[in-house]
């Protein structure tokens, strides 16, 4: 099978959103009026990223969800993406389920492959998505997309969904800890099959004051928020525990704070909103159909602090993923 066969069996469908789509050497897409692009670009590399024997019907999903996530946090709504596809060799057995995962996923968010590029080397998945958020009209650089640099001292701090599945699920794969079955199972999923947030996103505009998807560790990702805000925050360990629907199952102490605190790959929304605004958080969550959970307050003072539910500092050794600074290199965002 060649390159171009490839492209057009597996990759090629209608993009009524696509001025012009896959087969030319650009694509080209029309912003609605009064909109902005929003874009990210996210590399998956076998062995560094997942697994190089996993499903590829999962694999296809993750590819597109990591990316679908950043849309989610800048509260950006899907349109369009463009795949970067490296293989060690073109198999059909292999592409059929790779691409039935990534159209799956891309059908439910209404977003259409519009172009991209394929070569032989080793597996290595590299796609960029495209969104749209309502500009501001009184000013045509800025925006009304969600951004990290919103927090305030004296807002709330949030976070969606589970905490710190993906992280176990790793380790019970890489025989770091043993995890009964179905606890195994529904990790692995999580692992494997992230679920972007991305009506959350859409329904935080206009609510939420910052916000960062968890793709490095919540620690990690919270701290981008604080840094690029020039705030503080204190956190509930407690709550952020209670975060993860495995807290009260059988799980070594230190790992289970470990995978929830800093384990990556969850996917899930960090955010920060006014106290003023938990009733529109509230009916943000109920709308989307998204569990959230308040789990501290940020602060003045920089830095971030850990505390529990009577107010006494907890230390962590743990932080958000570095790719440059860490030396694993088997799916590195989830081994802290």
């Amino acid at each position: 099978m060649g390159e171009f066969e490839l492209i057009q069996r597996y990759f090629t469908r209608p993009s009524p959103r696509a001025v012009l789509g896959v087969g030319d050497d650009c694509a080209i897409v029309q912003a609605a009026p009064g909109m902005q692009l929003a874009i990210s670009t996210d590399m998956l590399v076998a062995g560094r990223h997942f697994f190089p024997d996993v499903d590829p019907q999962a694999l296809g999903h993750k590819a597109l969800a990591v990316n679908l996530s950043d849309l989610a946090a800048c509260g950006a709504r899907p349109l369009a993406f463009t795949l970067a596809l490296a293989l060690p060799q073109a198999d059909a057995a292999w592409l059929e389920p790779f691409a039935a995962g990534l159209w799956a996923l891309a059908d439910a968010h209404g977003c259409e492959l519009i172009g991209g590029d394929t070569t032989r080397g080793p597996l290595n998945l590299c796609i960029t998505v495209f969104g749209e958020v309502p500009g501001d009209s009184h000013a045509a650089t800025r925006t009304r997309a969600l951004l990290r640099s919103g927090a305030r001292a004296g807002d709330d701090v949030y976070v969606s969904g589970s905490l710190g599945e993906a992280a176990l699920g790793l380790q019970h794969l890489l025989g770091k800890l043993h995890l009964n079955a179905p606890v195994a199972a529904a990790c692995r999923a999580r692992l494997e099959r992230p679920t972007p947030r991305v009506a959350l996103g859409l329904a935080l505009r206009g609510v939420a004051s910052a916000c960062a998807d968890v793709s490095d560790g919540l620690l990690g990702d919270l701290g981008h928020i604080l840094e690029r805000s020039g705030v503080g925050a204190r956190l509930d360990t407690d709550a952020v525990l209670a975060c993860c629907p495995w807290s009260a199952h059988a799980i070594d102490a230190p790992v289970l704070r470990q995978c929830v605190l800093s384990g990556g790959d969850d996917y899930e929304l960090v955010f920060t909103a006014a106290p003023a605004h938990a009733a529109a958080v509230a009916a943000a969550a109920q709308a989307s159909g998204t569990p959230v959970r308040r789990i501290g307050r940020i602060e003045t003072q920089t830095g971030l602090h850990l505390v529990d539910a009577h107010g006494q500092e907890v230390t962590s050794s743990g932080q958000g993923f570095d790719h440059f600074a860490s030396a694993s290199a088997h799916t590195a965002e989830a081994l802290q």
